[in-house]
């Protein structure tokens, strides 16, 4: 039985208008990226991790600041950290700035965030974790969701054990990744998994990992009872594999709407982030944008090579003349963005250049 990924459901109060979930990740997920995906099918888009040990010394490199647009929402903020008290106080802060819900890392495998114990690393310290949950829920009064894997090690059923304890702790919804943290993005996601999680928790669960196609997301639901997907990579620098996604039968882009695209999200960055900051950051949106066989390989390279982003989008709009009209057009549908919320907090370190 097929599922109908633009129906509606709901974490709690919160309506989330299709089946499609646009991951966070760290050194991605900005602002300019998650309106794009809005306008593309996610029904639910996150923001970059943030970290709360920073918000809470001040010490964090500031990579931007977290804005919150009208065209955005559902949004939810995801914050990491390992203290009830500080994941507290930064899940007040968030709720403060109008997240629509407030969304905990318990999946991230990178080594600069489990050696100071939080991300995938509170999947193997399920007190800690529970109360980190605990904490989190009586500060605030938007739902509390959480990201995980299966464990940390291969084979491991952590997530099984830990699951229903975090509903049990005030988690309105749950995203599972089952991969071990070990496993990185290697080897496929065992959403067997997922579906035994379905059967212990009676809150909606969001299947993530390897949903790279319409139909590879609809066996994943249709197997798994998970109330959506969540996609992540393929995504980067791919919006139409989201329309695909939701909507099937969408054809390949044009070169035009693919330059049109990458400008738009260049300008939007640089809107949210400064030129300075968006000048590295960027770079590596060029290749995902133009690969695929869109555009000869040399051609990514010879962006990379450019010192300003006026000569990217000039050599673009060279290769692409017919993109202009397309951006044109885009432009004229974006919100001015005199609606943004901005939240002054630091982004995740691992963001940005």
């Amino acid at each position: 039985m097929q599922v109908d990924l633009l129906s509606p459901w709901w974490i709690r109060d919160v309506e989330i208008p299709t089946r499609l979930v646009l991951a966070p990740m760290a050194g991605v997920s900005v602002q300019a990226f998650r309106r794009q995906g809005r306008r593309f099918g996610a029904g639910l888009v996150c923001s970059e991790m943030v970290s709360c040990a920073g918000l809470q010394h001040g010490n964090e490199r500031t990579l931007g600041y977290l804005r919150i647009a009208s065209d955005e929402r559902p949004l939810a903020v995801q914050i990491f950290g390992s203290e009830p008290g500080v994941m507290a106080e930064a899940a007040s802060m968030v709720e403060d700035a109008g997240a629509d819900l407030v969304d905990i890392n318990f999946g991230c495998p990178v080594r600069k965030v489990t050696k100071t114990g939080a991300g995938a690393t509170l999947l193997e310290d399920p007190e800690r974790a529970c109360a980190v949950v605990a904490a989190v829920t009586d500060a605030v009064s938007v739902p509390v969701t959480v990201k995980m894997r299966r464990g940390l090690a291969n084979g491991s059923l952590s997530c099984l054990d830990l699951g229903p304890r975090l509903v049990d702790a005030g988690a309105e919804s749950l995203t599972l990744h089952p991969r071990s943290a070990k496993q990185m993005y290697t080897g496929e996601a065992d959403h067997s998994l997922t579906a035994e999680l379905v059967e212990q928790v009676d809150v909606p669960v969001i299947a993530s990992g390897d949903v790279t196609s319409r139909a590879r997301a609809q066996a994943i639901l249709a197997t798994t009872g998970a109330a959506a997907v969540m996609v992540g990579r393929a995504a980067q620098g791919n919006p139409w594999a989201l329309r695909e996604i939701v909507e099937g039968d969408a054809g390949p882009p044009t070169r035009e709407e693919v330059v049109a695209e990458l400008i738009l999200f260049m300008r939007e960055t640089v809107r949210e982030l400064g030129e300075h900051r968006s000048t590295g950051f960027l770079k590596k949106f060029y290749g995902w944008y133009l690969g695929r066989g869109r555009f000869p390989r040399p051609f990514k390279q010879e962006l990379v090579q450019l010192e300003t982003l006026d000569e990217v989008e000039a050599r673009l709009l060279a290769a692409a003349p017919g993109a202009a009209e397309i951006l044109a057009g885009l432009e004229a549908d974006q919100p001015d963005g005199e609606d943004d919320v901005v939240l002054d907090l630091p982004i995740s370190i691992y963001g940005g250049g």
